[in-house]
């Protein structure tokens, strides 16, 4: 998907909600357990339920991959169900794979190619050779971790060198000389809002993932009162708030509902 087909879903459902598919089988409705694939049955209610409100997926593959093989088809027939029904919705895998080299690449042809997803999270830990291999695929995107909003982020993402610059600042000065806002994406937490400013100084034009909104407790008005440019330029994801709303067989309508709200708080900014 290109820049420009994402900015016009975003005009056209006047939305830039991504739903967060982080589906964890402890936690969806009993009633569901019954049946042969309770992820994907979960996942597929939920997706019909949202998609009118929404521009993006993003399944979290620990919740997959925790399940062995099983849960990997659950992944699988969740991308392949989006991709059938709702061919305008953009799938971000929450994977943050950051490797170098020929490993790097059999995971950017295994996202890619495989699983045909739009997007991937990369950590930029190791550097250029651990994010360049996912970049050489068109209509593809790297979404970069830049600032998180888990409270480790301390730790190292706000520290600095000599001259004061945060390692933060520095992922995204040099990350973008790797590529542009057509390829590269950043992660920004919303509970880190009010740095949205600043980071908008270094890459004003490139779109930012920003979790954190609903159950973390993150601002969707200062989102966007920082964070939007020309183009939208944002794309904010719930997940809890919206596919853990209710437990009971109405569990899809009411995610359906939480969306919808979120789309015309969203649709006001726009």
């Amino acid at each position: 998907m290109t820049r420009e087909e994402l900015f016009e879903n975003i005009r056209r459902k006047q939305s830039f909600l991504c739903v967060g598919l982080d589906t964890d089988i402890r936690k969806i409705p009993a009633h569901l357990l019954e049946l042969e694939d309770p992820i994907f049955e979960f996942n597929k209610a939920i997706i019909d339920a949202t998609a009118d409100y929404c521009i993006a997926y993003k399944p979290n593959l620990a919740f997959y991959e925790s399940g062995g093989l099983k849960g990997m088809q659950s992944l699988y027939k969740t991308i392949e169900y989006i991709r059938s029904n709702y061919p305008d919705q953009f799938i971000i895998a929450d994977a943050k794979r950051g490797d170098i080299g020929n490993t790097a690449a059999m995971y950017a042809d295994s996202f890619f190619n495989e699983m045909d997803v739009d997007s991937v999270t990369v950590a930029p830990y190791m550097g250029k050779d651990s994010v360049t291999p996912f970049l050489g695929y068109e209509g593809k995107w790297v979404i970069l971790l830049a600032l998180t909003s888990n409270p480790g982020a301390e730790d190292f993402q706000y520290t600095t060198d000599t001259d004061g610059t945060p390692l933060f600042k520095k992922v995204l000065k040099r990350s973008s000389e790797w590529a542009g806002a057509d390829s590269m994406m950043y992660v920004v937490g919303a509970t880190r809002a009010d740095m949205l400013a600043e980071i908008r100084q270094i890459i004003p034009d490139s779109f930012l993932l920003v979790p954190g909104v609903g159950a973390q407790g993150g601002s969707l008005e200062e989102v966007c009162k920082y964070g939007m440019n020309d183009h939208c330029g944002l794309i904010v994801n719930s997940s809890r708030a919206i596919i853990y709303a209710d437990k009971s067989e109405n569990f899809a309508k009411v995610a359906g509902q939480e969306a919808e709200k979120v789309q015309k708080q969203m649709a006001a900014f726009l």
